[in-house]
């Protein structure tokens, strides 16, 4: 018999127990990758959506807006639900969601500002 009989060895270093240190290595490299994947794509992504909050929010009338169907239209009433009045043409009004409002084009100045302003003038 030239063959001599294998036995299974463990590997060196094992002892049969957990290695801590090599399971905290292992998930170390995840560390970077899961920051890399905040920082370009989930933070951007919630400014985004807080900037578009804030868009939809400080609607007034007056605004011209695009919904998201494409439809470019003024602003001619804020209700007091979640919805506007749009006007797309001379006396064609539709009632739209502010949700589905993805721009204002032209933003027309708040109220306070237009007083303030004709009190300038007056005072000129």
């Amino acid at each position: 018999m030239f063959i001599t009989p294998a036995f299974a060895q463990a590997a060196p270093g094992s002892g049969g127990a957990f290695d801590f240190g090599a399971i905290i290595a292992q998930f170390g490299v995840f560390i970077p990758i899961i920051l890399i994947f905040y920082f370009l794509i989930i933070r951007p992504q919630q400014q985004r959506v807080k900037a578009h909050q804030q868009l939809i929010a400080n609607v007034r009338r007056g605004d011209v807006v695009v919904t998201s169907g494409g439809i470019v239209g003024k602003v001619t009433k804020v209700l007091e639900t979640d919805e506007v009045m749009v006007e797309i043409a001379d006396n064609v009004r539709i009632r739209v969601i502010k949700s589905t409002i993805m721009d204002v084009r032209s933003k027309t100045e708040p109220s306070d500002a237009k007083s303030k302003a004709d009190a300038d003038d007056e005072k000129k």
